[in-house]
């Protein structure tokens, strides 16, 4: 579909819920599963996510549950006005614009992870039921994963992602056994889910000039599973060793707890990065190369402070 069209569209939708008001419609940069457009009608500003899928209704619906429970413990999010898909042909999302930059882009980022590492133990407060990406927000009872076992193995597909590094050699013999042997633990664990964001990094969350935290943004990923590994698996990532400090820090972690906890954080991490690897080798460009550079990160050559 068009610029164009989905103009059209964004404009329908507006006049359904706001009238015959004048309206300024914006394209703005979207992802891979949604169009987003600025609308701004006299002092008015708006944004509008319009779904790729017909499916995406589901991620909007659980988005809108999950940030409503944000706003009961007091975290900053999105105003979420509105979720459907019968005014338009697609699925759409209609919430306030917040005004902010990009915590990625902001000097003060030491402050900021802090304070992200605060609101992701505020998120993990709230409890949920069952694991994985169907939970309280939806009404389905068939689909949930009422186990922790069964979310590892069914929604993660852990044991064709390790089944992948094997084929593929990512991973030395001992590594593997070592990821094996901590699966095994995993899959027995028997805490009770929470919350989770699903994506808690720089680049969603927006902060003011000062680099006060004034909104974390984009929830569609977020997930019911055990804390804190998944969140905090994904937030370490792209942060350099001081920075994954200040996030641990803000969460309220000590070392020991950290120690403790960091077999399992790796887990995660290897494991997510599979998805990633198999969409690289689809592109059948320099796979050899590509499978190269996997294998050193995998087998820890970038870790510059542990042996």
């Amino acid at each position: 579909m068009s610029n164009k069209q989905l103009v059209i569209l964004v404009r329908q939708l507006m006049k359904h819920h706001y009238g015959k008001k004048k309206l300024e419609v914006t394209a703005l940069s979207g992802g891979i599963t949604n169009f987003v457009y600025s609308v701004k009608s006299g002092k008015d500003e708006l944004v509008v996510r319009l779904g790729r899928n017909p499916d995406k209704i589901n991620a909007f619906l659980k988005e809108q549950w999950a940030v409503a429970r944000a706003i009961e413990k007091g975290i900053p999010v999105p105003e979420i006005l509105e979720v459907g898909n019968s005014i338009i042909p697609m699925p759409y999302m209609i919430m306030k614009k917040i005004n902010g930059e990009e915590a990625s882009d902001h000097l003060d980022r030491s402050y900021i992870i802090t304070d992200l590492g605060r609101y992701a133990a505020l998120i993990h407060s709230i409890p949920t039921h069952d694991y994985g990406h169907i939970f309280d927000w939806s009404q389905n009872i068939l689909s949930r994963n009422v186990t922790w076992k069964d979310y590892l193995y069914d929604e993660l597909r852990f044991a064709e992602r390790i089944d992948f590094l094997q084929k593929n050699k990512l991973l030395a013999t001992k590594s593997l056994g070592k990821l094996k042997g901590l699966v095994s633990i995993i899959e027995q664990w028997k805490g009770k889910p929470c919350l989770h964001h699903g994506d808690l990094r720089l680049k969603n969350v927006l902060v003011d000039k000062k680099g006060n935290i004034v909104s974390l943004i984009d929830w569609e990923n977020c997930v019911s599973s055990i804390p804190p590994y998944w969140d905090i698996s994904i937030a370490l990532h792209d942060l350099s060793i001081d920075k994954q400090g200040y996030f641990l820090e803000g969460y309220g972690l000590t070392g020991k707890e950290t120690l403790k906890i960091a077999p399992a954080l790796k887990v995660f991490n290897i494991l997510n990065y599979v998805p990633e690897i198999q969409r690289m080798l689809q592109q059948r460009r320099k796979q050899k190369e590509k499978l190269e550079h996997y294998r050193a990160r995998l087998g820890g050559a970038l870790d510059m402070f542990s042996l």
